[in-house]
């Protein structure tokens, strides 16, 4: 089945300095997306420089910069009718440990950021009454983990905006989903390993950790997020809103 409903309209991509983002920017560019692809500015000076592909610096976590870029992006490019957001950031202290900036630390980006863009984005398909967004969230929205409760606490906490967001754009004809991945090998994710036995452990599980190994016995590639991702975002998922598409081998033991 090849995928349509890309070539030559503009994609929004957050997060698209790295891993799934970057894997996400491939993917909508190669179908034939002109993409905007944001991120810190520290995260962009590495993204491969593509034509069709315009590099634009965002904090998500400012409201002001936000409104302003989509408002420039279409004013420039054109109407915004794909999004993709992946910005996000991790957290694993305990909760008698964490700090109150830490906790707002994660919301701000996980939670505010994305809030801010798909605000921002909405605005212009509500009035067009077209397009679709797909937001990464994690299986950690849905599961409790040890040492990650603000992480996953804004992981819940996105899972459920995104889809009250798409029960009030579906009737513009607009489509909200959320693609909550497991363990994926990016950045992120090795960056919790004390060696290079960390893949091994994280496919076993842990019962000292009260967490499930991966049935599939593999990790997650960027690329299989980013083809989940363009997935719902495509006219072939035409028919599908609000839905919360775990894409973690089974780890978590639901669909």
């Amino acid at each position: 089945m090849q995928l349509t409903g890309f070539d030559g309209r503009i994609a929004l991509v957050t997060g698209a300095g790295g891993g799934i983002g970057r894997a996400t920017v491939s993917a909508l560019y190669d179908a034939g997306c002109t993409v905007v692809a944001t991120d810190l500015p520290d995260m962009l000076n590495a993204a491969p420089q593509q034509h069709g592909v315009h590099l634009r610096p965002l904090d998500v976590t400012d409201a002001v910069a936000v409104d302003a870029l989509v408002a420039e992006v279409e004013a420039e490019l054109g109407p915004v009718e794909l999004f993709a957001g992946t910005a996000g950031i991790l957290s694993t202290q305990p909760i008698a440990e964490l700090s109150a900036e830490e906790w707002h630390r994660v919301f701000d980006v996980n939670m505010h950021g994305s809030f801010h863009v798909t605000r921002a984005v909405a605005r212009g398909m509500a009035a067009r009454q077209r397009g679709a967004m797909v937001v990464v969230s994690s299986n950690a929205g849905g599961i409790p983990r040890l040492n990650m409760s603000a992480y996953a606490a804004s992981k819940a906490a996105l899972t459920m905006y995104v889809r009250c967001l798409g029960l009030e754009l579906a009737p513009r004809g607009i489509r909200c989903n959320v693609i909550a991945p497991g363990s994926t090998l990016t950045p992120m994710q090795t960056g919790m390993w004390a060696d290079a036995s960390g893949a091994e452990a994280v496919i076993a599980g842990s019962l000292e950790g009260f967490k499930t190994g991966i049935p599939l016995g593999k990790l997650a590639t960027s690329e299989d997020i980013a083809n989940s991702v363009m997935f719902l975002l495509s006219e072939q998922a035409g028919h599908i809103a609000m839905a919360d598409l775990y894409v973690d081998g089974g780890a978590t033991l639901r669909g």
